[in-house]
């Protein structure tokens, strides 16, 4: 079974408001074992992050500047994701944003080329209701040393 962890960082919070993906990350697994085979992308949005976004990830708008846009990639994406089974913390949050990206260069949305999406957020809160589920929050429940984290 092919399994992919993804991850999106963006230039706000509001895929239909305009913000865009500036950043995608996927790490693959093959019955369960990392594989090596990983995918990373920094894209240049064309516009600037919200500055509560920059605070969140970092990425400086000048450092976007000389990157691929979205479409100048998505066939590379959509090629590495076809047929895995996708996992994603809040998946609604980077699912509409990849659907919106998708939307833009033309592309179906993301789940039709895909085997299902896992969301772990949901999971988390099925397990611990009431709860903080944040990653970070996650990572100090369960005991998993996350100080690489950026």
């Amino acid at each position: 079974m092919r399994q992919l962890f993804l991850d999106t960082e963006t230039t706000g919070l509001s895929a239909e408001g305009g913000d865009r993906v500036i950043e995608l990350g996927c790490v693959e697994l093959v019955n369960r074992k990392l594989t090596g085979n990983n995918l990373h992308f920094y894209f240049n949005p064309g516009r600037d992050s919200h500055e509560d976004a920059l605070k969140v990830h970092g990425i400086s708008n000048e450092f976007l500047r000389d990157k691929p846009k979205f479409h100048d990639v998505v066939q590379d994406i959509l090629d590495y994701v076809e047929g895995a089974e996708i996992i994603i913390h809040n998946a609604a949050f980077d699912v509409g944003f990849l659907n919106k990206e998708l939307e833009l260069a033309g592309k179906k949305p993301f789940t039709t080329y895909v085997n299902g999406v896992v969301d772990t957020l949901v999971m988390a809160k099925q397990m611990y209701p009431g709860k903080r589920n944040s990653l970070d929050a996650l990572c100090d429940r369960l005991g998993v040393d996350n100080s690489g984290r950026t």
